[in-house]
Order: structure tokens, then sequence, then C-alpha cells
């Protein structure tokens, strides 16, 4: 499971060594352990670099936290889009689990992840901790974000007495296009992570654009498509939902050490080789001629 070099002196004890409480003996080794690459990214969502200080050994591991947040804002949510036991409201109902759950706890991680220095899960973990905040405020009257388009034309702002609900679907869906493209970036970068996080964000991103295509038919009247696309919404969110807490079990079983078998994740970071930059060749020629 991972490469473990202990300490003789910490495992037989000497006389110089004396540990008051097993915690204290298990501190101690967890320092002395060296994770592989496919443990590292298990655990973490990035693969490992280099970072000055000792913070992973000081500090809990924020990423199943981002994990939580996600699986448990966006599992709801999907089930409204997809109508099930007669839910609906475009997961209204839910709002204030998006805003705790889908964008505190991952604003909370992705501060974890920027002090451990693991950047591609930081940004990970801010885009779509911004993406429930925002998503889960529009339904806030205090933004009158949907009040600004009500319907009978009492919203402050609203041009008029016509129903305005289509205009504002129709500005809605530019945003789900460009969370959908962010999605689609953030497929890239998991190319260098595992397998589960790659699907996670292709059933991100294609829900977002079946969102996007949603919301443009509903805004057009075209109920009976933008209703179908609206449930291939929710299918792909809830697909992502599903893997999301796949993945947290996986992490649980991991960083508890529990004796049952480890999922699978299947680790791409040996698979996928990272690109040599051209700094990294300079440095590497520098040491060399330095060392000639």
């Amino acid at each position: 499971m991972a490469g473990q070099t202990y300490s003789p002196d910490l495992v037989r004890g000497s006389p110089n060594t004396h540990y008051d409480t097993e915690e204290k003996l298990r501190y101690e080794l967890a320092k002395t352990i060296t994770l592989t690459p496919e443990l590292y990214e298990r655990l973490f969502l990035s693969p490992k670099t280099e970072v000055a200080g000792d913070l992973r050994s000081r500090f809990g591991n924020p990423t199943p936290v981002g994990v939580l947040g996600f699986t448990v804002a966006v599992t709801p949510l999907a089930c409204a889009f997809m109508g099930w036991q007669g839910s609906g409201g475009l997961g209204v109902a839910t709002s204030t689990v998006g805003i705790f759950f889908g964008g505190m706890l991952l604003i909370f991680a992705g501060i974890g992840e920027f002090l451990l220095g693991n950047t591609f899960p930081m940004v990970v973990f801010f885009g779509y901790g911004a993406h429930f905040f925002a998503y889960s405020t529009t339904f806030v009257p205090a933004f009158n974000a949907v009040g600004f388009f009500n319907p009978d034309g009492s919203g402050t702002g609203s041009p008029g007495t016509s129903n305005q609900t289509s205009m504002f679907l129709a500005s809605y869906g530019f945003y789900l296009i460009a969370m959908c493209l962010l999605s689609f970036i953030f497929l890239l970068g998991s190319l260098r992570v595992n397998v589960v996080f790659v699907l996670i964000f292709a059933f991100a991103a294609t829900g977002f654009g079946l969102g996007s295509g949603a919301f443009f038919h509903l805004s057009r009247g075209n109920v009976v498509i933008g209703t179908k696309l609206a449930t291939g919404t929710g299918a792909c969110f809830f697909a992502a939902g599903v893997l999301g807490f796949y993945f947290l079990l996986a992490m649980i079983i991991a960083i508890m050490e529990l004796p049952i078998p480890d999922l699978p994740v299947f680790d791409l970071s040996t698979t996928i080789k990272p690109k040599e930059r051209g700094m990294i060749k300079d440095t590497v020629r520098n040491n060399q001629l330095s060392g000639s």
C-alpha cells in the first residue's frame, strides 16, 4: 500500500526513546512513512510535489472534506433535476445544503489545500465552492436574482408586467456554459490523478452542458425538450455524486487503515507521465555540470 521506512529506534525503542502512549508512537512513525505516488494521489488528489515545511504531517488532510461537501451537495440537487418522488424546482429546497456543504466545506477544503501546496485540488475546490455559493444564493430573496424577473413585473427593475421568466432562464444558461468549460479544463487536469476523478469531471461537464441546453429550450417554451435535458442534467450530476461517495469511501479506508481491501480508483500518475519543462531541464543540466 505504501512504501514505509521505519526507524529501528522508533519501533523497538532505545535508551533515549520513550513514548507514554500508543498515539505518540503512531505520530512518530507517521513522520517516517513515505507514501507511494498511488497512495498520495488517492489521499490528496494531485501528484506529489516537494514543498517546504512539514504542514502535511502537522495538519489534517482537507481533501476528504472537499469531496464530502461536493458529494452531499450535488446528490439531492441531481434528484431534484430528475424529479424523483415529486421533487423539482431547480433544487431550491436544498439551497442551504448547497451553501453550507457545497460552498462552505469546499472553500475550507480549498484553503487547506492552499496551505499544503496542492495547487490542482485547491483550484477545483475553490471553483466548485464558488459555484455552489453562486447557484444557491441565486434563489435567496435578498440577492434579488430571481425577483428581478418576477412574472408579474413586481421585481425591482422589471421592465414591465410581461413574463420575464424566459429572460432569466436564457441569461442563466450562459453561466452553465462557463461551468461546462471549467469542468472540462478540470477534466484535462485530472488525467494525471485517477480514473474516478476523471469520470466525476466528465459527468459534471456533461451535466452543465445539458443544463445550459435545458435552460435555453425552456426559455423558448420548448418544455418537452427542456425537461428531457434537465433530466439528463440530473442523471449526470447523480452519477458524479455516486462516484463522489465511492471516492470518499476509498479515502476513508486508506486514511483509517481499515482491515478491508482498498477500493480501486485506478491511478493514472504512472500511466500519463509529466511533461519536462524547460526550467526542469535547465536545473538538471546545471546539476550535472556542477557535479562534473
